[in-house]
């Protein structure tokens, strides 16, 4: 398992819901400046400074469950909430996409490419809000600063330390099924054909070599692919073209999506119950957890500003349907976290509470610290 791949992780499902909300946001005509809000507030608080420190710490992937909530208090850190149905539907969107990415990457190292075009479409969603553009570039710097120098043994584990976390996921996304990249039982069909890896060959010959390293011999095959060589590599810098089109906005064209919940990822319910049971790194995983949501400035809407929800689903009745059919195994469940009965952790996450960057100060911001603590006892 490798210490590194949990910003990797967060930043690209984070890229990923963003896409979503602002699909969704533009299919239920949300008036354009609440919809900026939103997007806004969201983005500023998900690279929030002190956040971003906990984040990039060396440490190992938690459960699903428990980065299921800190998207789910990502996703209500503006004015637009979330009912659970569509809050499930959000979160199986955002992983199915970003298991297909990290399936489809040519080479390990190409995960940081999608992160880059992830962080892109982000900075596009932001380009009129100078403030808070700083912060995604900051946290571009450190990705280059962590990821530039790792090597591809690294990277590879980086991407078995994904795909170990995603590998019983199998949740039938429409967008990937009327493409012909999903099958029916939720599983991806892997392309034969297109671009090899940056500084690999197109199959299709043997090279033989005696025991002084010189070439003796080649022998051509033939392959079932019709593979081509890259014309160049994607930019690792922080401008720059990615060549790579994974981690693109694949909802920028106005298209219905779906989930379904396949015949395999039912069976895997029953399997699914170990996280319902006390495990002992339960612990750790919240203790984690406290950390990164005491750098979450999770806001209420106040003075003039009306909430509004968003659905995932076309009709409400869908949404209450999806509700009910959902195996209760599946339904990520809010974490509790009894984080003030810990006078440590009480003491530290006011210590975050207090280092906290708020850009626009408020009359009701004055027990921030109070408030923080009690968020997190009634997560």
């Amino acid at each position: 398992m490798s210490g590194r791949a949990l910003p990797l992780l967060f930043l690209n499902l984070g890229g990923e819901m963003l896409y979503i909300l602002d699909q969704r946001l533009r299919a239920q005509s949300i008036p354009g400046e609440k919809a900026r809000k939103v997007m806004n507030d969201i983005i500023t608080t998900m690279f929030n400074k002190k956040f971003m420190e906990e984040l990039f710490k060396p440490q190992e992937l938690y459960s699903k469950k428990a980065l299921r909530t800190v998207y789910d208090r990502l996703a209500h850190a503006s004015i637009m909430r979330l009912n659970q149905a569509s809050m499930d539907k959000l979160y199986d969107l955002m992983t199915m996409a970003f298991k297909y990415q990290v399936l489809l990457c040519p080479r390990p190292k190409d995960i940081l490419l999608v992160t880059f075009n992830h962080l892109d479409a982000i900075k596009d969603f932001i380009r009129d809000s100078p403030g808070i553009l700083n912060q995604v570039d900051e946290t571009f710097r450190q990705l280059i600063e962590v990821y530039g120098s790792l090597s591809a043994g690294e990277f590879q584990l980086i991407r078995q330390t994904l795909l170990l976390f995603f590998q019983d996921m199998h949740i039938r996304v429409s967008i990937f099924l009327k493409d012909k990249v999903q099958n029916s039982n939720g599983r991806f069909v892997l392309p034969i054909s297109g671009p090899v890896p940056w500084g690999t060959e197109v199959p299709g010959l043997i090279r033989m070599y005696n025991r002084n390293g010189d070439e003796v011999k080649r022998t051509e095959f033939t392959t079932d692919g019709n593979y081509i060589t890259p014309q160049r590599e994607g930019s690792f810098d922080l401008y720059g073209d990615r060549v790579l089109k994974l981690g693109t906005n694949m909802y920028s064209v106005s298209r219905q999506v779906e989930t379904h919940m396949s015949g395999s990822s039912k069976n895997l319910a029953s399997h699914a119950k170990e996280n319902v049971a006390p495990n002992p790194l339960a612990k750790e995983e919240l203790n984690f957890l406290a950390r990164l949501l005491g750098g979450l400035d999770i806001k209420k809407p106040g003075g003039s500003e009306t909430g509004f929800r968003l659905n995932l689903f076309t009709t409400d009745e869908e949404e209450e349907q999806a509700a009910l059919t959902r195996p209760e195994e599946l339904s990520y469940k809010v974490v509790n976290i009894e984080a003030t009965q810990d006078p440590g952790l009480r003491a530290e996450l006011a210590r975050i509470a207090g280092e906290l960057e708020v850009a626009e100060p408020s009359p009701a911001s004055s027990g921030k610290g109070e408030d923080l603590l009690a968020l997190m006892d009634g997560l």
